[in-house]
């Protein structure tokens, strides 16, 4: 089965996507409760956004209740490979060590990050050989 080509989220959608990936499937007023902590804005838009992002195809809706429940069309780590992956081809001509030396030098790792990037490395190392 071919992967669908989905839209690009908006800030104000992946923001939201951001909730239902922590959350789960939630109903509007769910959303807009979560939502509204790290930004003000009213449960219409909310509800307008969510109901663009349903047609768009980034998020699903259950409407077999009477209160639709709305969740994330892609897990996050696939959403996630997916805009990794555009940006790759974009930005950095298809070049995973140029985007990786960015990425490190662009923001501190913490040492336990650090440790699970030498984990990953090594592992790649070993299964190339």
């Amino acid at each position: 089965m071919a992967k669908r080509k989905l839209p690009k989220p908006t800030e104000g959608e992946l923001a939201i996507l951001s909730v239902l990936w922590r959350r789960g499937p939630r109903t509007v007023r769910e959303v807009y409760s979560e939502f509204n902590e790290t930004r003000e804005t009213g449960y219409t838009t909310v509800l307008k956004m969510l109901q663009i992002m349903a047609e768009k195809g980034l998020v699903t809706r259950d409407v077999t209740q009477k209160t639709h429940v709305f969740q994330a069309a892609l897990a996050q780590s696939e959403a996630q490979r997916r805009y990794l992956r555009d940006l790759l081809d974009r930005v950095f001509h298809g070049s995973a060590h140029r985007l990786v030396l960015q990425a490190l030098a662009t923001k501190k790792s913490s040492p336990a990050e650090l440790a699970e990037i030498r984990q990953l490395l090594d592992e790649m190392e070993k299964g190339g050989q």
